[in-house]
C-alpha cells in the first residue's frame, strides 16, 4: 500500500459529495484517488472540489486502476452489485447505509467478504453524532438511573417531494424515510440498548405522488426491557425533541440536531478541535421537573469512522462498524414493513 491509502469513491450525490469526499480528503492517512460518476455536472463538481482525484465513468474503470479502498455511496439499489464487484477484486469496501435492501442480501455480502478475506464495513456515521455520544456518556455514568424508555426523532419539513429516487422511488429503489433516516435511528438504538425482541410500526406516505414512506414510526422492545420509540418524518412542521430518555432517576431531553451535516454542506471540513461542537444554548437538559441542568454536548466526530477504517486496514483492528450490526437493523426494517402491512407486533427473538 502507498503511504496514504488510495480511496476510490463510487457516487457523487449527497452521500458522496457532502459526506464521504470531504471526510476522506480531510483524513491525513487517506487520499481521494478517484471518483466514479457518469453525470457531466457531477464530474465538473468533482474536478472543482477535488482536483487531485481522477474522474471515471464506471466501477470497472475504477477497479482497473490503483486503489486500496472502495467506498460505495451510489443509489441504494446498487449497493450489493457494486460492493460485490469490489470484493471480487480483493478490495476492502465501505458501503453507505442502508447496507443492502434486505437482511438476506446483507448476510450473503458479509459471508462473501469473509470468504475473500477482505474488510467490509458500513458507514453508520451518526454513531458519532454529538447528541448520541452525550446520551451514551450519561448511560455510562448512570445519570438517568434505570432507563425504561428511549425516544428518538429525525423530523424535517419538506412538504413538496423532490424529483429524486429518494422521494419518488419505490421498493425497487430501496427508497423511503425508514431506509434513509430510520437506518440511523435503529442503529443508534441498538448500540445504546442492545438487541430487539419485538417490533411495531406505522409506515405512511403523506405527500401526493410519492411511492415510498415519508412519515413513519417504530416501537421497539429490547431484550433488556427498554422500550424505544422512533419517529422519522418529512412532514413535521414543528419537530419534537431529538432525544428524550426516561429513567427512574432522571430524564434527559435534547432538541436540535448534530451540527456536522450542516457544516459539511456549508463546505467546512473537520480540520481542528472546533469541529462537531455545539454551543451551550443547544445542550440538552437532565433532571426531574423544574430541577434540571444543562449537559455539555460531547464533540461530534464523523472522521472517527475513517480513523477506524485506517486502523482496521493497517493494524488489523476490528472494523469501525460491524456489518452484522447493519444486518440486525435490516431485520428490524423488514419486521417493520410486515407490522405496518398487517397491523401486528412482529417478534424477532
Amino acid at each position: 500500500m502507498s503511504p496514504s491509502l488510495r480511496v476510490g469513491l463510487v457516487g457523487y450525490g449527497v452521500g458522496g459529495a457532502v459526506f464521504h469526499a470531504p471526510l476522506i480528503a480531510a483524513h491525513p492517512a487517506l487520499q481521494l484517488s478517484a471518483v466514479v460518476t457518469a453525470n457531466p455536472e457531477r464530474q465538473q463538481r468533482v474536478r472543482a472540489e477535488h482536483p487531485e482525484a481522477a474522474v471515471v465513468d464506471d466501477v470497472d474503470a475504477l477497479l482497473a486502476g490503483d486503489v486500496d479502498l472502495v467506498v460505495v455511496a451510489s443509489p441504494n439499489r446498487t449497493h450489493v452489485e457494486l460492493a460485490t464487484k469490489a470484493i471480487d477484486a480483493g478490495l476492502p469496501v465501505v458501503v453507505d447505509k442502508p447496507f443492502t435492501p434486505t437482511a438476506v442480501e446483507g448476510r450473503r455480502l458479509v459471508e462473501h467478504a469473509e470468504a475473500k478475506g477482505v474488510l467490509l464495513t458500513v458507514f453508520q456515521n451518526r454513531r458519532w453524532d454529538s447528541d448520541v455520544r452525550t446520551v451514551a456518556k450519561l448511560l455510562d455514568q448512570g445519570a438517568l438511573g434505570r432507563v425504561h424508555r428511549f425516544e428518538s426523532r429525525f423530523e424535517r419539513w419538506s412538504p413538496v417531494p423532490k424529483p429524486t429516487w429518494r422521494d419518488s422511488g419505490g421498493a425497487a429503489d430501496v427508497a423511503g424515510i425508514l431506509y434513509d433516516l430510520g437506518s440511523h435511528l435503529i442503529d443508534q438504538a441498538l448500540q445504546l440498548f442492545g438487541p430487539v425482541a419485538a417490533v411495531y410500526a406505522e409506515i405512511d406516505r403523506r405527500r401526493a405522488g410519492v411511492q415510498a414512506d415519508d412519515d413513519s414510526y417504530l416501537a421497539l422492545t429490547h431484550t433488556n426491557g427498554v422500550r424505544t420509540h422512533l419517529w422519522m418524518s418529512k412532514v413535521a412542521a414543528q419537530p419534537g425533541p431529538r432525544f428524550r430518555v426516561l429513567g427512574d432517576r432522571a430524564t434527559f431531553t435534547k432538541h436540535g440536531v448534530d451540527p456536522q451535516e450542516a457544516a459539511l454542506r456549508a463546505g467546512r471540513r473537520p480540520v481542528d478541535d472546533s469541529w462537531g461542537r455545539e454551543p451551550e444554548e443547544s445542550w440538552g437538559v437532565l433532571g426531574v421537573g423544574d430541577e434540571v441542568r444543562r449537559v455539555p454536548s460531547e464533540r461530534g466526530d464523523y472522521l472517527a469512522f475513517y480513523d477506524g477504517v485506517v486502523k482496521a486496514l493497517r493494524e488489523g483492528a476490528p472494523p469501525p462498524v460491524d456489518p452484522a450490526d447493519a444486518v440486525a437493523a435490516l431485520d428490524i426494517i423488514s419486521a417493520a414493513h410486515r407490522s405496518a402491512a398487517e397491523i401486528t407486533v412482529e417478534r424477532l427473538l
